[in-house]
């Protein structure tokens, strides 16, 4: 499903998890909407963005396809290169990349994961899940200590201004 959001954005939303960790569905609006505040307060006035929740099985894959490592993870990202540039052919729509997520994995990380302000809900850390790939397909990073401290706190901006204060 593609969302046409304010700002010239639009988030492509597909749920792949099967109602994972016992959900009813995932509310493609709310979570396309996140996605799409978060790239606007980044300076990101046009672009698509890919949103896709995943069952354990294939986040799984992607993970050892992609980046080496065994089992499912909670979040990958998957920016494209010029991310957040001028689109070559000027009436298209620049891709900014995925963002993919496992509801599963991330109901059983959720009571203790999303740090400060957190309830231990599977909707809060989903939205962090969310904010967390969507900076990672902007360029941020947690390589080193200096980075991870800049996005954890950029992460708390973002959910503090789009998604507790709901």
């Amino acid at each position: 499903m593609a969302a046409a959001l304010p700002g010239a954005i639009v988030c492509a939303f597909d749920d792949r998890s099967q109602r994972s960790a016992g959900s009813d569905g995932l509310d493609a609006e709310r979570w396309a909407g996140l996605a799409a505040a978060v790239l606007r307060d980044e300076g990101v006035r046009s672009g698509e963005l890919g949103l896709r929740f995943v069952d354990p099985g294939d986040m799984a894959e992607l993970n050892s396809s992609h980046m080496g490592s065994p089992g499912p993870t909670d979040v990958l990202a998957f920016p494209i290169d010029g991310a957040g540039g001028s689109s070559p052919v000027p009436e298209q729509t620049p891709l900014l990349g995925d963002v993919v997520v496992c509801p599963a994995y991330a109901a059983e990380q959720a009571p203790d994961h999303a740090g400060a302000g957190h309830d231990g809900s599977l909707g809060d850390e989903l939205a962090l899940l969310v904010v967390h790939g969507v900076l990672h397909v902007l360029g941020y990073d947690h390589q080193c200590d200096s980075d991870a401290t800049a996005m954890r706190a950029r992460e708390r901006q973002l959910l503090a201004s789009h998604y507790r204060r709901q």
